[in-house]
């Protein structure tokens, strides 16, 4: 090993004792909880090692609608927060006037406190005694029936939780792929002109292609955000997520360990385990597929 490979490491050294500490560590720790058997909390004490907690989180009914709940949210607003990003951000690019107004404005939800943001979308949807709320306001106007989108039927509950995630995640995916877009060659645009190249076959042949890495990266963080979903949905529906129908994987996990039917660290950590291993498959497989794509 020369000089400068050991400056390297060296370098590193402080990175790599961090995430020893605070990752390595406790995932470890986190994995032997899943396997003892009765822990008592109390006492630290277990009779057994073995694979019931994740039989009895996998045969859960609130885990299976956690998951359930955490896949639509993950399946809906990854796609669709990505593709009106991409949207708005070729617009904002493909304008001059006013340009600097429109991208601070798109960027203000990003600066903004998620539970304030979630009190908002409540007042505006909630159907309580006294006011139907403004969306239900407008739904009337137009002669539909007012719902009770926080309170009410599954789909109605889901429709926000989706729409309040987008509208969050929507102002960084915005600035991430404005930026991307400000950054490819434009020469490859004056030699699509030229040649009288469409404007939808330069966005598909020559936008697409070069912003992709950061298209790619949107969705793999997206994914993993959504999979850690859970102060978002605390902010619509409140801390019983159970009776609301509502829980996450992340809920439910913090619910083993503190909620009312807490104190039980190695369901928990069972739980934890199983959204390890969910995230890590689909972030390989969009791994994969990103690299397949760039060749």
């Amino acid at each position: 090993m020369n000089d400068q490979n050991k400056k390297a490491w060296l370098y590193l050294l402080p990175a790599l004792i961090f995430l020893l500490i605070f990752m390595v560590y406790p995932l470890i720790d986190v994995f032997l909880y899943s396997l003892e058997e009765g822990y008592n909390f109390a006492s630290q004490t277990y009779y057994g090692v073995g694979s019931y907690n994740y039989s009895y989180v996998l045969h859960d009914p609130y885990f299976l609608q956690a998951v359930k709940n955490t896949f639509l949210l993950v399946i809906i607003t990854v796609p669709l927060s990505t593709g009106l990003a991409l949207l708005i951000s070729v617009g904002l690019s493909s304008i001059r006037p006013l340009r600097e107004l429109y991208q601070t404005i798109y960027f203000l939800p990003y600066v903004t406190n998620t539970l304030a943001v979630g009190l908002v979308f409540m007042v505006l949807f909630q159907k309580t005694e006294y006011t139907d709320g403004l969306i239900n306001l407008l739904i009337e106007a137009l002669g539909g029936t007012a719902v009770d989108f926080i309170d009410g039927p599954y789909w109605a509950k889901m429709f926000v939780l989706c729409f309040y995630t987008v509208w969050v995640v929507l102002p960084f995916k915005i600035l991430v792929l404005t930026s991307a877009l400000a950054s490819v060659n434009q020469d490859y645009y004056k030699a699509a002109r030229v040649d009288g190249t469409s404007k939808l076959r330069t966005f598909t042949r020559i936008t697409l292609p070069m912003i992709s890495p950061m298209i790619f990266y949107l969705v793999i963080t997206g994914f993993i955000g959504a999979f850690k979903a859970y102060s978002d949905v605390v902010a619509l529906f409140g801390t019983d997520l159970n009776a609301a129908g509502m829980n996450t994987i992340v809920g439910y996990v913090y619910d083993m360990l503190y909620g009312a039917s807490g104190g039980y660290p190695s369901y928990a950590s069972a739980a934890a385990i199983i959204l390890f291993v969910i995230v890590l498959t689909i972030t390989c497989i969009n791994l994969l597929v990103s690299r397949k794509n760039e060749k």
